[in-house]
């Protein structure tokens, strides 16, 4: 897997990377809750491991920002050493996945980040999700925004190759093979379905997903602020 150790005490930061490390993770870290969340926007990780009390931007702030605003699901486990029933309630409402009062044995925190990569990977290997559109491969249900989007079958074709490459470039010549094979009609077809698409998951929202690759093809992704 890889790890984001997210945690301000030098000392247990070094002994949680030397541990995963030493279980062919690969471990990033940092202690300070701002650049995690930078670091956290510019590159994929599998599970993060986020103390609460840090500097730049607490663990709370920090999961809160992730799963409202960026609408990142990577499982979060929280180290704290508070350990009343309202300090867990309050971090599982932001949106961790677990939760580990220090002091803790390092054994039971890579069982932890085992299961819930487990748990994980099978809620979320039939759900395509790109920014706030999510797809479920399995009932074909559309939605952004928690509001439910219906496609015809030709465009739930495109929009799974689509969302499958995300952030990637998808070619014109791919996304024509996924609709008709081999069997291709006139170049502008791919056009009319695409601003069909567009319609639907982009047109009835502030920000646009879909992107436009002039001479190449499309691509989804999230958003792009200055």
């Amino acid at each position: 897997m890889k790890i984001l150790v997210v945690e301000d005490n030098i000392e247990i930061a070094q002994n949680i990377c030397d541990y995963l490390q030493l279980q062919n993770h690969i471990v990033d870290c940092t202690q300070n809750g701002l650049h995690a969340l930078s670091m956290l926007q510019e590159q994929t990780f599998d599970a993060i491991i986020l103390d609460i009390m840090l500097p730049g931007m607490d663990g709370l702030v920090l999961c809160q920002t992730l799963r409202h605003k960026l609408h990142i699901n990577t499982p979060v486990i929280m180290l704290t050493a508070r350990d009343s029933l309202n300090d867990k309630l309050t971090g599982f409402e932001v949106g961790a996945d677990d939760y580990l009062v220090k002091p803790f044995a390092l054994a039971e925190l890579a069982v932890r980040l085992q299961a819930l990569q487990r748990r994980f990977v099978s809620q979320h290997n039939s759900i395509l999700k790109v920014a706030d559109l999510s797809f479920n491969l399995d009932t074909l249900e559309v939605t952004r925004q928690q509001h439910t989007i219906k496609l015809n079958p030709s465009c739930l074709k495109l929009l799974t190759v689509l969302m499958q490459q995300s952030p990637n470039v998808v070619k014109k010549s791919t996304l024509e093979q996924a609709l008709w094979q081999d069997d291709l009609p006139d170049n502008n077809i791919l056009k009319i379905h695409m601003h069909t698409l567009r319609s639907q998951i982009d047109k009835p929202f502030d920000e646009t997903l879909i992107e436009t690759i002039h001479g190449v093809g499309y691509r989804i992704g999230a958003p792009k602020h200055d």
